[in-house]
């Protein structure tokens, strides 16, 4: 009885979300078809509050997260990506595979000299306990923005759900916001932010949800490039200082160089 009325429980009450695997505001970059791609997302909670959402749940505060991301331009406008692993290293410097995601992105065809965009992303993924009491979850997510001048703007619109677990809730709404100056041709500077709005069912409780805000800058660096962030987590995130980068690689031209010296 006592285990019954705490899974009820649990299933009425949505858990604190940690820094995810990737932190990042979609816009309209697409592999050309027939390409691969790869990037690496890192971050790591360097400051913030324990948290106790469910036994067995790995501390997010000092640790990192490793994802690469392969993806794969099946058309012009249809995209495919794979997160392989979802690793975490957790303070006591333990390495854990963590799961696997898998997505599929559409940008919509664009009339010649159209600066603006949209299209939408489809992720699921599987993870193992120690980073969500739910294993299985889902996300659809919103793409629009444009570029005028030097100035680029992003927003996304997410909705995350629950596929299967012990703890299934209403499914949640995020907004991604990104704004963007171009001080050069190869050096960006800008400002993102990741606000959640609550559930379908308790929609605009922006109180009791996530908030995040990130000091961010994209540099070109010819054949790859980089983006780096610090962030601050506000509201109901126990993430206060969280620093974050994606390494986006060559991999075809690193293939290419393995190739020919073998």
């Amino acid at each position: 009885m006592v285990v019954a009325a705490l899974a009820g429980a649990m299933a009425l009450v949505t858990p604190c979300r940690a820094a995810p695997e990737e932190i990042q505001v979609y816009m309209d970059e697409m592999d050309q078809p027939g390409h691969f791609g790869l990037d690496t997302h890192i971050n790591d909670v360097t400051a913030g509050t324990p948290t106790d959402d469910y036994p067995g749940q790995q501390q997010a505060l000092h640790r990192l997260r490793i994802t690469p991301e392969f993806s794969y331009g099946i058309t012009s406008d249809l995209e495919a990506g794979l997160y392989l692993p979802l690793a975490t290293l957790d303070g006591q410097g333990r390495l854990d595979p963590g799961g696997v995601k898998t997505r599929l992105k559409f940008i919509a065809p664009r009339r010649p000299g159209q600066n603006w965009w949209w299209g939408a992303n489809f992720e699921i993924g599987h993870v193992n306990h120690k980073l969500d009491i739910n294993p299985w979850n889902a996300e659809l997510k919103g793409i629009v923005g444009t570029r005028l001048g030097k100035w680029t703007l992003a927003e996304n619109a997410n909705v995350d759900f629950v596929v299967s677990g012990p703890a299934a809730h209403s499914p949640e709404v995020e907004f991604d916001t990104r704004v963007a100056y171009a001080m050069t041709r190869k050096v960006s500077l800008g400002i993102e932010s990741y606000n959640g709005t609550g559930t379908f069912a308790h929609f605009g409780a922006v109180r009791d949800s996530d908030q995040a805000i990130y000091a961010v800058a994209d540099l070109d660096l010819g054949h790859w490039a980089l983006n780096l962030g610090v962030g601050h987590g506000y509201g109901t995130n126990a993430d206060r200082t969280i620093v974050k980068a994606i390494v986006s690689l060559p991999l075809e031209r690193i293939m290419g160089r393995r190739n020919a010296v073998d």
